[in-house]
């Protein structure tokens, strides 16, 4: 399935935080998006995978999002090496998208910079013909999207655009409540 964007995030509920808006906007205008998530954030101190799980697809259900897979990286320890630039390039190859967003490559929590830098990598590898990547049985041609944006989460950047997303913010809103797990609830 070709896509028009697929979101990168470290975590479940990383995309609906830093981009929902966007997402929904596009989805309501007819584009197909996708989301991939690296890890499960079982490190996390609510919540656990199994939850994480079920909350991820509530989210897009909500946002209406075409896929969304996990690459199950191990939260906090996994690194911006060939193992894990792999499983990346393949998801760029799977979806063919036009546009890939991703965490910031600077922020407060160490893993989005570091999913940053690992989705900034695999994306310029993934245009590379000599690397080779297999989908199942299938080998993947070589796939470069045409731009790589970052969504904002928690330090401050100067953004190069904004997207107005004021008429999705309530669904916005409803795809990252259904991250209870992850929400103080006394």
């Amino acid at each position: 399935m070709k896509l028009d964007l697929l979101v990168f995030a470290a975590h479940p509920d990383d995309a609906e935080l830093g981009c929902g808006g966007t997402i929904a906007a596009l989805v309501a205008a007819g584009k197909k998006v996708g989301i991939i998530d690296l890890t499960e954030g079982e490190m996390g101190t609510r919540g656990d995978p199994d939850s994480r799980r079920a909350e991820a697809a509530e989210a897009s259900n909500i946002l209406g999002v075409a896929v969304r897979e996990n690459l199950a990286l191990k939260d906090v320890f996994f690194k911006n090496e060939w193992p894990e630039q792999e499983k990346v390039v393949r998801m760029i190859r799977k979806y063919r998208p036009e546009r890939v967003i991703a965490n910031a490559p600077s922020d407060r929590h160490p893993d989005h910079g570091r999913a940053s830098r690992l989705v900034q990598q695999a994306f310029f590898m993934s245009g590379l013909s000599k690397i080779k990547t297999r989908e199942g049985s299938v080998s993947q041609a070589p796939y470069r999207p045409a731009a790589l944006y970052y969504y904002i989460q928690n330090d401050y950047m100067e953004p190069d655009f904004i997207v107005d997303v004021s008429e999705y913010w309530d669904k916005k809103l409803a795809a990252i409540r259904a991250f209870r797990s992850q929400f103080y609830d006394p």
